[in-house]
């Protein structure tokens, strides 16, 4: 049994969803394909849920324009306008018009994900819709059903000790050959629809390979595999062929794109292998992300995360930052869920790296700002390299100031400007 996931860029539009079936149509094993939501639909839904707040008329523009949006390709996937994915999408936007407006839920993390998940159940529904009437027969799954998680809205958790008795319960190869279902969300033991983070559409597939003891996990992305570094910032990138598990962690720990943080342990822990390729060029081999170490290729390996804030406390009294002081700082970060990048401190200073789009930073230094003198840099990028060396310092940072320089025995990161 194989898992394919296939993310927003690669189904952006009709060509997409039918590029998406003439890949999945060669594979001759028992598949599951998980998709996530069209395009930049995620993003789309967002900026509703915002609008919905207190721009009521804005929202009824951006939902329409959700909608044209879909039934275009629709449109153009089913010529025939009695076809009953019309019905069934039509249905489906009234439901996220209610949602959208519904005044029941206190909580704005509750909210957001039951809106935002409308995504993944819209694209899901065409491309299975698209792949029945190709003769490619599939079952497409109710994943809100299936993975249980608790109630962290935005970030849940699964269970994956009950998810595995949901996974048995709906699929079965003896049944049907071919599943379809979609990644990112989950549903919660109190009946909500709950999402696993930005981007959790490849952790979603690396749980189902876990629970369904996959014989591999493919992720198809518009780049040729797991490169050294970013094109769209770096020149002269290469491919890296095979990397290990602990390698594709430490890359995606730092921000690398290409694999969610949280997708690698679920096939660690059964030793499933991972595939990154091109649905651009789905003849290449892509990278492969398994159990060995003697494939690392030891290249310079760039990362940059942009819109960093660098956030630095000084105690008004120039007492010590003891173990105290950290467990009180560090306390705040995880209630809040506030994740660092970096940190680095001295007797009487501490300094944290956080990406500035998040909406807690300005929190944060608010927060703080009564026992400590807070001074803070914002639009800085965090540059990581893995394996580096003098000469690849020194071509990525001349010329850029920097803040703070870490260094270990296989990475350097730089807070740079």
């Amino acid at each position: 049994m194989i898992v394919f996931k296939f993310g927003g860029t690669s189904v952006k539009d009709s060509d997409g969803v039918r590029n998406l079936f003439n890949i999945v149509k060669t594979c001759s094993d028992n598949l599951i394909i998980v998709v996530s939501a069209l395009g930049k639909t995620t993003n789309a839904l967002e900026e509703i849920l915002k609008l919905s707040l207190d721009e009521s008329d804005k929202c009824k523009i951006k939902l329409e324009s959700l909608k044209d949006y879909h039934f275009d390709i629709i449109k153009n996937l089913f010529p025939d306008k009695k076809h009953e994915i019309y019905e069934q999408i039509e249905e489906q936007f009234k439901n996220l018009y209610s949602e959208s407006f519904d005044k029941k839920h206190d909580s704005f993390d509750l909210k957001y994900d039951q809106v935002v998940s409308f995504g993944e159940i819209f694209s899901t529904k065409i491309i299975s819709a698209f792949l029945n009437s190709q003769e490619f027969s599939n079952k497409w799954i109710d994943i809100r059903k299936v993975l249980i998680t608790d109630d962290t809205y935005r970030e849940a958790k699964i269970d994956m000790k009950l998810s595995k008795t949901k996974v048995e319960e709906n699929i079965s190869f003896k049944d049907n050959n071919i599943y379809l279902t979609q990644g990112f969300i989950g549903g919660s033991k109190s009946g909500f629809v709950t999402t696993l983070g930005r981007e959790g559409s490849d952790y979603t597939a690396a749980v189902l390979g876990n629970l369904l003891d996959a014989e591999k996990v493919v992720v198809w992305k518009d780049v040729d595999g797991v490169l050294n570094a970013d094109p769209q910032y770096f020149n002269e990138t290469k491919k890296l062929d095979k990397i290990s598990y602990q390698e594709a962690v430490e890359l995606a720990y730092f921000g690398a794109k290409v694999i969610h943080p949280k997708t690698l342990k679920p096939l660690h822990n059964k030793n499933i292998p991972l595939f990154v390729r091109s649905f651009i060029n789905p003849e290449g081999q892509g990278t492969e992300i398994d159990c060995f170490q003697k494939y690392d290729q030891n290249l310079p390996i760039f990362i940059l995360k942009k819109d960093q804030m660098l956030i630095s406390l000084f105690p008004k009294d120039l007492s010590f930052v003891m173990e105290d002081e950290l467990s009180k700082i560090f306390s705040y970060l995880s209630e809040q869920r506030i994740r660092v990048n970096l940190i680095q401190n001295s007797a009487i200073s501490f300094s944290l790296c956080i990406d500035n789009a998040n909406s807690k930073s300005k929190q944060l230094l608010e927060k703080f700002k009564d026992d400590y003198k807070v001074l803070y840099n914002d639009q800085l990028e965090l540059l990581t390299i893995r394996h580096y060396s003098e000469e690849a310092i020194k071509k990525v940072t001349e010329g850029r100031k920097i803040y703070i320089e870490q260094r270990s025995r296989h990475t350097s990161h730089f807070v740079i400007k």
